[in-house]
């Protein structure tokens, strides 16, 4: 059971990842509908053609407050447990950005992102039911993207670039030890947490139209894989001595996981004057992530292939700006994001659900060419059973069955200039 449970949840520290979007506070305000608007420096994430059309050398700052929420409850707990609700403990993560782009004659602009597009956190009790599938976790990847533009004609330009990108990775875990003595079967928790890091390199490109009153916008982001190695470190100390020669302490491991391709379409529209709308599809291929193999440098652990099967999802989102006075302007949106995840692959560490979205925000003029934008992403995830990978799954019982209610609140500021 050890050998099992330690490969399964190693692999778990990786399979987390998740999509995060919110990479400038005025596309956020949005809902991110901002392909084809793609018109300050955000755009090397967004759409990298829109740099096209800066002009000047142009800067942003920004970072993204990230505050989840949520809880999970057994459906039908074994009479001994004491406590069926546990809540996920509170946590705020910050994925921040730093744009800069500079035009370079009439048509061409150069530009260089900074921006963290997956990642995962999160921490529950030591103690809940479900501390062998992972109770603390935390994966970042930081993309640094030099990015090119051009205007093909006045109202047409490209744009593409290129990403290194390095990405780390931590998971906490109990292993549940069973050893056979003569006359009692005895089990013993051992924490066990693993540490690793890897990089890799990724693609991304677009195509923006843009006329007076309407825009079209296409981009895309290339799948990536990250060869991740690391250290396992295994607390034996709840063991008896004859026994703990039989498990190690520390050993090397390393997997690879699998990052999709991103294809979003956008269109905006200007109907009045002050008013803009936009509308975005994104589909994300991540049904390349079906499994992923997990080995050890210690003989004592064995390799073994984790099946995953996640399945391609789409995301609509619809963003609208008004233009109240030219130093003041309104933003806001809704957004629809389709799970990839399976209910089969679920656990406490990525318990993921359809989800809905209510954005607003405002952007600021300053001072000549100074920019502040606010946002505010109020997200809700529809309610979800899960059997928590089968842990308490004994045929005719199925004790681990879980429902998981979630909702997230984000905050963003940018603060854009030019010169």
């Amino acid at each position: 059971m050890f050998v099992a449970l330690l490969l399964a949840q190693a692999s778990l520290g990786t399979a987390a990842g998740f999509l995060i979007y919110e990479h400038g506070a005025a596309a956020m305000a949005m809902a991110g509908a901002f392909v084809s608007i793609a018109n300050d420096p955000s755009a090397i994430w967004h759409n990298p053609a829109g740099i096209a059309f800066l002009k000047g050398t142009q800067i942003s700052v920004g970072t993204t407050l990230i505050m989840p929420s949520g809880k999970m409850t057994l459906l039908n707990p074994p009479p001994w447990e004491p406590q069926q609700t546990w809540k996920q403990k509170s946590a705020v993560f910050f994925p921040s950005t730093f744009y800069i782009t500079r035009s370079v004659g009439e048509r061409v602009t150069l530009g260089f992102g900074f921006f963290s597009p997956y990642g995962l956190g999160a921490s529950w009790p030591i103690e809940n039911q479900f501390r062998y599938l992972g109770y603390e976790d935390d994966m970042k990847t930081f993309f640094f993207n030099p990015t090119v533009g051009v205007k093909l004609t006045d109202k047409l330009s490209f744009g593409a670039g290129v990403s290194y990108v390095y990405s780390t990775v931590m998971f906490k875990m109990v292993s549940l030890i069973d050893d056979l003595y003569p006359y009692t079967l005895q089990t013993y928790d051992a924490p066990a947490e693993l540490k690793g890091n890897g990089d890799a390199w990724a693609f991304n490109a677009g195509l923006l139209y843009r006329a007076e009153k309407f825009s079209l916008g296409f981009s895309w982001r290339s799948s990536f894989n990250i060869d991740y190695k690391g250290d396992m470190k295994l607390d034996t100390s709840a063991i008896p001595a004859p026994f703990r020669p039989l498990f190690p302490t520390e050993a090397g491991g390393e997997t690879t996981f699998k990052f999709p391709n991103i294809l979003a379409f956008g269109a905006s529209l200007k109907p009045v004057e002050r008013l803009l709308l936009s509308l975005d599809f994104h589909y994300v291929l991540w049904s390349r992530y079906d499994e992923y193999v997990v080995s050890f440098d210690d003989p004592r652990l064995e390799e073994m292939v984790m099946e995953e099967n996640w399945k391609d999802s789409i995301l609509v989102r619809l963003g609208g700006q008004y233009t109240l006075s030219p130093k003041f302007c309104l933003r806001a949106g809704l957004i629809y994001d389709q799970t990839p995840q399976p209910a089969e692959s679920m656990d406490p560490l990525l318990p993921d659900a359809d989800r809905y979205a209510l954005t607003a925000g405002i952007g600021w003029t300053l001072a000549k060419n100074v920019v502040l934008d606010l946002a505010f992403h109020h997200e809700i995830f529809q309610d979800r059973e899960s059997p928590n990978r089968n842990i308490y799954n004994f045929g005719v019982v199925d004790y681990g069955r879980s429902k998981y209610e979630m909702t997230a609140n984000l905050l963003a500021a940018s603060l854009s200039f030019g010169f």
